[in-house]
């Protein structure tokens, strides 16, 4: 069998489509040899290589997201919802909206894995640091801080200091960190979840803010593409869901079905 390297990039909600891919290989009876993951994909890279499935961590998302019809009272009536609510710890200092300490303590209830060296699957988390600009890729130590840092969007989580650096979210500097796979695994495949928007009316202020961070993102993912590709590179068709769009999580991962299919043929052919 040959050994092979899944590099999940980060979208923030987008990054939900993700989940279509692993229950994709837990389908074909693939178990990836390397896992690589920045923001949302370090995220559900960290429960994938801990040993939960597609299905189960499709089950944890659906337990904590909002539909987008779901209104107060069906809100107010479903208690895991509740629990959600309880897990946005605000921040009012000026680093960042929420601090994610609940966050964190949340994924571990469902992971119980506190180090990479006890994850079932070898794991690279990717973050940057802020001072530095350097793309950070931590693969040893305890594993919930590198996860934290991966996901902290400017602005919205807090910075996390680790090993004496000051860590932000690593899709300012891969957004799909497929390199580091490369030479460890014979088929890499890199998973894109950055998707599209549909042009219309002139956006708002936050819309600005967090979009022009995509632009950036897709702007890196270009160069890499040029220089050295990955074996197999999957993009989801996601259409207008911007990166803080949780409630999008039916649409996103019926967007991804498509994606399923491209790369069952992929890896049908390659494998």
């Amino acid at each position: 069998m040959q050994r092979i390297g899944l590099a999940l990039g980060g979208g923030g909600a987008k990054g939900i489509a993700h989940i279509v891919i692993l229950e994709l290989l837990d389908e074909m009876g693939i178990r990836p040899h390397r896992i690589s993951g920045t923001s949302i994909g370090a995220v559900i890279g960290a429960m994938y290589a801990s040993g939960m499935s597609g299905a189960d961590i499709r089950g944890v998302i659906k337990r904590m997201t909002i539909s987008e019809g779901d209104s107060i009272a069906d809100v107010l009536l479903r208690k895991d919802l509740l629990k959600w609510i309880d897990l946005v710890d605000i921040n009012f200092g000026r680093t960042g909206l929420l601090h994610g300490e609940k966050v964190m303590k949340y994924l571990y209830e469902m992971m119980k894995t506190e180090s990479f060296e006890e994850l079932e699957i070898p794991l690279k988390v990717v973050a940057a640091d802020f001072w530095t600009r350097e793309t950070v890729v931590i693969s040893s130590g305890p594993l919930l801080p590198a996860v934290k840092a991966s996901m902290a969007i400017p602005g919205v989580f807090t910075p996390v200091k680790l090993d004496g650096r000051v860590l932000i979210d690593g899709g300012g500097v891969d957004p799909v960190p497929y390199e580091w796979l490369l030479d460890e695994c014979d088929v890499t495949v890199a998973v894109d979840v950055m998707g599209d928007l549909t042009e219309g009316r002139l956006p708002g202020f936050l819309d600005i803010v967090l979009t022009t961070f995509d632009v950036m993102q897709d702007s890196i993912i270009a160069e890499k593409l040029k220089r050295r590709p990955p074996d197999i590179y999957i993009r989801p068709r996601i259409m207008d869901v911007k990166i803080l769009e949780f409630d999008k999580a039916e649409r996103v991962l019926h967007a991804a079905i498509p994606a399923k299919e491209e790369l069952r043929e992929k890896l049908t052919a390659l494998i």
